[in-house]
């Protein structure tokens, strides 16, 4: 373990909001269901606040610099149904802050899910009328930009948290899993993830590879292809390394990512992601979301019928949250 890399990041600033650690459980119905000898589950929609879900742990970080630069507005953007943006909302006004959400599209007749949550905590909410996601990135800055003009001072945050000191949240995941793991006497061979932005799936292998841990990450892609998810979570992995006042850890080839499972798009469902959802709430009284757990676990059970585990040890499966976006739109088939 790099006790200087952890010694720095305890010392960084950090504004607690989530109940840590979050829950580690075994999940044996489901495990059996996919064809695994040992399955457990990492609950990050646990983690008690905001309603929930990993995005929260980078938020520590990002709210902490945002009040130590006087920042009185927190700006930042995804689709309307996004986990993170919906967390920000809840980390502002926990932090006496105002928020913006900037959404890519249209604006939905009904606000559901997500956003309705992010207007319940306060959050105003402007709509691009592009369904290009990258646009949404200048919409931050042209919004910041106007707060600015009027006075205000904004902190503008990347969509998923993006950023070096998101990624630190992540990192500290990782170690948290680790010290679990020991005092449980569990040997995971593998932890497997759902990868949108990137942010968490560079946390996880930064740490890891920081702790000198013996199990591989693996993630999979529910956004981007694998070809972008390696050229991002490795530049993530190593800014946030300099951070912590390493070198880069990490190569793009050892980024381990599988495809096959976004569908249509992201955050559009898929049947296999349905599937995963039905199963993990029938057999373990487990909700998975849409966009993202519903897709990766339904990357994990086909990985495990393709042999991918065979001979391992345990299987962790990090559950990163999503819930709300279950009560926005269902879609066709959900039972």
């Amino acid at each position: 373990m790099s006790t200087q890399a952890f010694t720095r990041l305890d010392g960084f600033p950090r504004q607690r909001l989530g109940l840590l650690p979050t829950p580690l459980t075994p999940a044996p119905r489901l495990a059996r269901a996919i064809g695994l000898p040992d399955l457990w589950i990492k609950h990050d929609e646990l983690i008690g606040f905001g309603f929930g879900g990993n995005k929260v742990r980078g938020l520590e970080f990002l709210l902490a610099d945002a009040k130590a630069k006087k920042a009185t507005v927190l700006v930042t953007g995804a689709g309307a149904q996004s986990n993170h943006v919906r967390a920000t909302a809840a980390t502002a006004a926990h932090g006496g802050l105002e928020s913006i959400a900037v959404y890519w599209g249209d604006e939905p007749p009904v606000a559901q899910g997500n956003l309705l949550l992010t207007r319940m905590l306060g959050g105003q909410t402007r709509f691009t009328k592009n369904y290009d996601r990258m646009h949404v990135d200048l919409a931050i800055a042209e919004v910041a930009a106007e707060l600015r003009t009027a006075g205000h001072h904004p902190y503008t945050i990347p969509r998923g948290g993006a950023c070096a000191l998101g990624v630190l949240g992540h990192v500290l995941a990782a170690r948290e899993l680790y010290l679990q793991c020991e005092s449980l006497g569990l040997r995971p061979s593998a932890i497997v993830l759902a990868v949108g932005s990137g942010t968490t799936f560079a946390g996880w292998l930064l740490g890891s590879a920081l702790l000198g841990a013996a199990w591989q990450v693996e993630g999979v892609t529910v956004s981007r292809p694998p070809s972008e998810v390696r050229v991002r979570v490795a530049a993530l992995a190593a800014e946030a390394a300099q951070l912590l006042g390493m070198p880069a850890l990490l190569s793009e080839a050892e980024v381990v990512v599988h495809e096959g499972f976004i569908g249509e798009g992201y955050g559009v469902p898929t049947a296999d992601g349905e599937a995963a959802i039905r199963s993990a709430a029938r057999l373990q009284g487990v909700f998975f979301d849409p966009t993202y757990t519903g897709k990766a676990f339904a990357g994990l059970t086909a990985l495990a019928a393709a042999g991918r585990f065979a001979g391992r040890g345990p299987v962790i499966f990090l559950h990163t949250g999503g819930e709300p976006a279950l009560f926005a739109d269902p879609p066709h088939g959900r039972k």
